[in-house]
C-alpha cells in the first residue's frame, strides 16, 4: 500500500486524493485500501474447502490444460465487413474481447503476453495463443482494463499499446499508476470509481464503471491498493455488460436497474474454486448473476487460455451447457477468433469437445504469443501469493 501511495504522490497526488475520497476506500493501520462494501450473497464460499496451496497449483488437478490447441479462426476478413445488427463480439481468449458496437471498437482486458505472472520463467503460462497478433488487430477506439491482476493487466501488451497507438484507456481507480509507470501518457488514461462515467468525444459511446466483488494487487505489499470494477459499454442503441473478475453479489440487481437491460452479458466462468466463491463466479454462479442482471445473451469469458485453478479446462463450458437450458439462458459460445452477433446466435456447438481425444487443428493458423524473451523483468517479489488472479 505504501508503495502505491508513494507512486501516486510522485505523479502529483491527485490520483491518491481521488482514491482516498472514494466511498470504497478505508484507512487502516497499513495505510488504507479499497474494500468490497456491497452485500455478498450467503453461502458462496465453501468453508470446508481448503484453500489451494502452491503445491496444488504445481502438481494438483486433472486435465487443467487441453492436450491439443483449441479450434480458432482468423477474424480479420470478417472484421472488414460491418456488423449487420450494430453489435458484434470476437472472443480472443480469457477476458480479451473485441466489441464492435454501433461503429465503435472497444477492446476489453487485452492480454497477449505468454504468462499471467510477474516472472518471465514461471507462473501460469498461456496454453492457447491469441488468434491474431496484436499488430493485426483493427485499431480500437477504446481499451478497457477492469483491474490490475496479471491476467487482465498485461505488461507487454500495455507497453506495445503505449508505443504504437494513441488509443485512450479506461480503467478502475488507481490502476493508471501502473500504466504511467510503463510509459502510457497520463492524458490517455481515465480512472473511474464505481458509477462514474466516461464518454468519447461526441458522447455517442459511454463507459460506466459498476460494482464487482473481487480484490486487487500485483505484489506482496499492494493488495487492494487499486480498485476493481465491472464495466458497461453503451450507445443509444446497445448496452454490453463486462464483468471483469467478480464473485456473486446483490449489486447485480442494482446494476440491472441503473444500467440495464443488456444486449450482451460477458461473465467470468473459469478459474474458480469452492474456497474462492466470494471473489470468482464459476459457471453456476455466473448463471445466477445473469438472472440478477436481467438476462440477455451470455458470452462466457475468463476460460480457455490459462490454467489458473485446479478444475478441468473445459469444465466451465460443460457446466454452462448443462445448466443453461433450464433457465432459458441464451448462450453465445463462439470459437476463439469467431466474430458473432449476439442477437443472431440460436444454438451452441460444443466445439471444445474432442480436443483432448484427437486434437482440433485451428481453422487458420493462430498467432503465437509474445516471446518470453521480449518481456522485461518486472523486478517484483518471487514469492507472490496464489492465486495471481
Amino acid at each position: 500500500m505504501k508503495t502505491l501511495g508513494q507512486r501516486a504522490h510522485r505523479l502529483g497526488g491527485l490520483r491518491l486524493e481521488r482514491m482516498r475520497a472514494s466511498p470504497l476506500w478505508m484507512d487502516d493501520e497499513r495505510g488504507g485500501g479499497f474494500r468490497n462494501r456491497h452485500p455478498m450473497l450467503a453461502g458462496l464460499r465453501d468453508a470446508s474447502a481448503p484453500r489451494p496451496t502452491l503445491s496444488d497449483f504445481l502438481c494438483g488437478g486433472e486435465r487443467r490444460t487441453p492436450r491439443h490447441p483449441l479450434p480458432s479462426l482468423d477474424p480479420r476478413a470478417a472484421w472488414q465487413r460491418p456488423s449487420d445488427t450494430g453489435l458484434r463480439a470476437t472472443w480472443l481468449g480469457h477476458s480479451t474481447v473485441l466489441i464492435e458496437i454501433d461503429g465503435y471498437k472497444v477492446l476489453t482486458d487485452p492480454v497477449w503476453g505468454p504468462r499471467a505472472s510477474p516472472l518471465r520463467f514461471a507462473g501460469p503460462k498461456r496454453f492457447q495463443p491469441v488468434p491474431v497478433k496484436l499488430k493485426e488487430l483493427p485499431l480500437p477506439d477504446l481499451v478497457l482494463i477492469s483491474h490490475d491482476h496479471y491476467d487482465h493487466l498485461d505488461y507487454p501488451t500495455v507497453v506495445a499499446l503505449a508505443r504504437h497507438t494513441s488509443v485512450p484507456i479506461v480503467t478502475s481507480l488507481g490502476v493508471g499508476a501502473h500504466l504511467e509507470a510503463w510509459g502510457v501518457p497520463a492524458g490517455r488514461t481515465t480512472e473511474l470509481d464505481w458509477w462514474e462515467r466516461f464518454a468519447l468525444p461526441g458522447g455517442e459511446l459511454e463507459i460506466v464503471a459498476a460494482p464487482s466483488q473481487h480484490f486487487s494487487g500485483r505484489g506482496l505489499k499492494d493488495r487492494n491498493a487499486t480498485l476493481w470494477s465491472s464495466l458497461v459499454i453503451r450507445t443509444a442503441k446497445h448496452r454490453v455488460f463486462f464483468s471483469g473478475d467478480t464473485g456473486l453479489t446483490t449489486e447485480y440487481q442494482v446494476i440491472r436497474e441503473r444500467l440495464g437491460p443488456f444486449d450482451l452479458v460477458m461473465l467470468e466462468v473459469g478459474a474458480y474454486h469452492p474456497a474462492w466463491g466470494d471473489i470468482h463466479l464459476g459457471p453456476a454462479n455466473a448463471l445466477k448473476a445473469w438472472q440478477l442482471l436481467g438476462g440477455g445473451p451470455l458470452l462466457p469469458i475468463h476460460w480457455g487460455t490459462f490454467a489458473l485453478a485446479l478444475h478441468p479446462w473445459d469444465e466451465p463450458a460443460e457446466t454452462l451447457l448443462a445448466q443453461a437450458p433450464a433457465l432459458g439462458t441464451p448462450l453465445v459460445m463462439p470459437r476463439l477468433g469467431e466474430p458473432v452477433e449476439p442477437s443472431r446466435v440460436e444454438t451452441v456447438t460444443p466445439w471444445w469437445r474432442g480436443v483432448d481425444a484427437s486434437g482440433a487443428a485451428p481453422a487458420t493458423p493462430a498467432a503465437p504469443p509474445m516471446s518470453p524473451a521480449r518481456v522485461p523483468d518486472l523486478h517484483l517479489p518471487r514469492d507472490l501469493p496464489w492465486p495471481l488472479d
